[in-house]
């Protein structure tokens, strides 16, 4: 059974950090691509940052670059998300994806909230 579970969510002030994390399961992790997606209330859902299976290779949205930094360990199966000066614009609810070809899961998302 697939599962990707994140944690580390919650409340932080403007400026603050937070350290997201994906637990994954069921499936081969070190095969699939991984990224980040958040969906604020009333928007779509976007991309925040993506890592290939190797960890070799990031890309980061333009209003997280410089802030966020996306890893893995393979090992443990699980992908992170450093998230550093934190901003009411980064309020929404946080999900862990994995790809691989047409393969494609989600996690239950953990949210995020910036506020002073």
């Amino acid at each position: 059974q697939v599962q990707l579970v994140e944690s580390g969510g919650g409340l932080v002030q403007p400026g603050g950090s937070l350290r997201l994390s994906c637990a994954a399961s069921g499936f081969i992790f070190s095969y699939y691509g991984m990224s980040w997606y958040r969906q604020a209330p009333g928007k779509e859902r976007e991309l925040v940052a993506d890592i290939s299976n190797s960890g070799g290779s990031t890309n980061y949205a333009d209003s997280v670059k410089g802030r966020f930094t996306i890893s893995r360990d393979n090992a443990k199966s699980t992908v992170y998300l450093q998230m550093n000066s934190l901003k009411p614009e980064d309020t929404a609810v946080y999900y862990c994806n994995a790809v691989l070809w047409t393969l494609d899961y989600w996690g239950q998302g953990t949210q995020v909230t910036v506020s002073s």
